[in-house]
């Protein structure tokens, strides 16, 4: 168990022990300066990591995200090695102040950044995969224009109807591709049968629809045509069993081990984010203390609107960061591991 003082939970300040869940995001959650206060506040903690990202890649990973523009990070074979970045050189400075989380979970592409975090995969291995699953997915966005749209307001069950029902109406493809909180739903597909279901959603009762801002239509059927390629990419990788229990997003369970960590991988690509349904696994293991490692505070509100009565931290820039860190007390050296091999 964690030992962090959680303003929310017990009284002045108090040092409790708390059940601590790290949640790494995924794309979309990039932006402008994302990494500026790590590499300005946390230099000894930050640029190392970043300077073995951007020998391993050959990326400006540092110039791109800290002074690098909206549209640059878009790029989906820019932002995911991005993004991991950003979140392992923000969980290493947690780790160097005595963080150590008793489960750890990531949205889509951040479940790289968790079974980092866990041991199970090599920050390296973990740099090479993303920016090739980013590359595939650019050339999938390109032979086929797709789009991805959340639906707010309305049931998932909801959602799924309406997408089943386009798709058979305009023989296009447009699926539920994340489940991200009771009546947050996103759509990924071909562009028009997506807008179509968009369409179809706000005529159900939808709040809004929000486009995404990704680059390709991720974990959808379209990406079927890619998993081949990057299950060979996963093949040559080692994976290692995690040292504390990783929630997947694909299952919204437990990853028992390495070789199902590399299973779970290829099959996230064409798969659903199953965000919901992990939250409520998360409260099997009493998580009572959410802390998103990372740029962006997206899972946190989703976080808030699961109804988990918990405290919610984010870390996505100083202030953040700092109150993090004022809240860890550093815990009994136990079998943490190194954020890298």
């Amino acid at each position: 168990m964690s030992t962090v003082s959680v303003s929310g939970l017990g009284s002045g300040g108090k040092v409790t022990p708390a059940r601590v869940l790290a949640m790494f995001p995924g794309q979309g959650s990039q932006r402008a300066a994302m990494a500026h206060h790590l590499l300005r506040e946390h230099p000894q903690t930050a640029r190392p990591i970043f300077a073995e990202a951007e020998e391993a890649l050959g990326l400006p990973l540092i110039e791109l995200c800290v002074t690098g523009g909206p549209d640059t990070l878009t790029r989906t074979e820019v932002a995911q090695p991005a993004i991991v970045t950003t979140s392992i050189a923000t969980y290493s400075v947690l780790v160097a102040n005595g963080f150590r989380p008793d489960v750890v979970a990531g949205h889509s592409l951040g479940e790289f950044s968790a079974l980092v975090a866990a041991g199970a995969l090599a920050f390296a291995d973990a740099l090479t995969l993303v920016r090739r699953r980013g590359q595939l997915m650019g050339e999938v966005a390109d032979r086929i224009p797709g789009s991805m749209v959340a639906i707010v307001g309305i049931p998932a069950g909801d959602v799924e109807r309406i997408c089943v029902n386009v798709a058979a109406a305009t023989g296009g493809i447009v699926e539920v591709a994340g489940l991200n909180a009771p009546t947050q739903t996103v759509i990924s597909g071909s562009r028009a049968a997506v807008a179509a279901a968009a369409r179809e959603a706000r005529q159900a009762g939808a709040d809004r629809t929000v486009p995404l801002d990704v680059g390709a239509p991720f974990h959808c059927s379209l990406m079927l045509s890619i998993a081949e390629e990057f299950s060979d990419e996963l093949a040559a990788v080692t994976f290692s069993d995690p040292s504390f229990p990783v929630l997947s997003s694909v299952t919204a369970g437990v990853v028992e081990d390495g070789e199902h960590a590399r299973r779970l991988l290829r099959c996230q690509l064409a798969g659903p984010v199953r965000w919901t349904e992990l939250l409520c696994t998360a409260q099997w293991f009493a998580i009572d203390y959410y802390l998103e490692v990372g740029p962006g505070r997206v899972l946190s509100g989703f976080v808030d609107r699961s109804g988990a009565n918990a405290t919610v931290r984010s870390t996505s820039d100083a202030r953040r960061l700092a109150a993090a860190l004022r809240n860890l007390s550093v815990p009994v050296a136990s079998h943490r591991k190194a954020v890298r091999k």
